[in-house]
């Protein structure tokens, strides 16, 4: 059978008809990769999964949930769409919209957002508008352009954006054949914990499945959830995650609690750590933002949290390659050697 996009695949589970023009760039289908490797190094008791979305064609999970928003503008004769954003979002709206025929406009803090989800916004052919300011500033602005103008709102603020996200966790039941007992994300915005929550709700009412605990983790630097109060001035060098007044803070409140999950803080250190755990046992290069998942992980197995009967879901949201240069900043730089065969086998240090 022929993939078509999470809106074709999960039609019955959307509020849209299906009589309508669908905007998809095939988002979706995304693997579900068993990390044995990082298990063992870990020295974890439970199974581990990594739910890597950074195979989306933008690069990151924002696909999911604005081929939906996206199709719905269109179905709404809307002319043109806006976000505020730290990258990722921008990077997939730009493209649906492009896609769709849509103006693209996008808000971003100036001088925080990666330079390639900043170069994918630009190369879809977005107006992008850097601010002096936070994503909360941008996401205020946006809020008020969507008030005073006819310019349809793409942020996860958007309630077609939680609908399409939340088709992630389908994807993981049908793969696994049921419900992990834990499932832990990375925390920014609180759109994508809560829209996984929503999809295993949804998913158990209709299928009688069981329901995971949620397990939501922010950065030391953007934890307003955590510290229970507002973030002026977040940082992290988690892009993706660096924001201080998370718009689906109270939806995201909710989902741990009912699901009786939590939220929890770790450092920087502590994520740029596990992105190189999970790229050097797994073969996956995600961004930081992502590996806050992992990093969450470690540090509730180091207490012990876990159990032998316990299977983890841990989602990968973006693409390591949206933010080459933290990367590159924690790794050896590469060995030189003259152009000798005898040179470069004496780096190599062979036995």
């Amino acid at each position: 059978m022929n993939y078509s996009g999470v809106i074709y695949r999960y039609w019955e589970y959307l509020p849209l008809s299906r009589d309508i023009e669908v905007t998809t760039l095939l988002e979706g289908n995304t693997p579900l990769i068993e990390a044995d490797n990082l298990r063992r190094e870990l020295g974890a008791p439970c199974k581990i999964f990594l739910k890597f979305e950074g195979t989306n064609p933008t690069g990151s999970f924002k696909d999911r949930g604005m081929t939906v928003a996206i199709t719905k503008a269109v179905l709404d004769k809307a002319e043109a769409v806006i976000c505020a954003s730290t990258g990722n979002t921008s990077a997939s709206a730009a493209a649906y919209a492009a896609k769709a025929g849509l103006k693209a406009f996008v808000v971003l803090p100036k001088g925080k957002t990666a330079i390639g989800k900043l170069a994918q916004a630009l190369i879809y052919g977005a107006k992008v508008i850097e601010i002096e300011g936070n994503f909360d500033d941008a996401l205020r602005i946006v809020r008020e352009i969507g008030e005073k103008t006819k310019v349809v709102i793409v942020n996860s603020i958007n309630p077609y954006r939680i609908e399409g996200q939340k088709t992630a966790s389908f994807e993981i039941i049908e793969t696994l054949g049921s419900a992990p007992t834990h499932h832990s994300l990375p925390v920014g915005n609180a759109g994508n914990i809560t829209a996984y929550w929503k999809g295993y709700v949804e998913w158990a009412a209709r299928h009688g499945t069981s329901l995971p605990k949620m397990l939501g983790f922010q950065a030391e630097g953007a934890a307003p959830i955590v510290r229970g109060k507002v973030v002026k001035k977040p940082e992290t060098v988690a892009t993706a995650i660096r924001i201080g007044n998370p718009a689906s803070w109270k939806q995201a409140v909710q989902s741990l609690g009912e699901s009786d999950g939590r939220i929890d803080i770790v450092t920087d250190r502590q994520i740029l750590s596990a992105q190189g755990l999970i790229a050097s046992t797994e073969g996956i290069f995600c961004e930081p933002a992502s590996a806050s998942s992992v990093a969450g992980l470690k540090k509730l197995i180091r207490r012990n949290y876990f159990t032998q009967k316990d299977t983890v879901v841990c989602t990968l949201t973006g693409n390591g390659l949206k933010d080459p240069d933290t990367a590159a900043r924690d790794v050896p730089p590469p060995l030189k050697a003259k152009p000798h065969l005898s040179d470069v086998l004496r780096l190599m240090k062979l036995k």
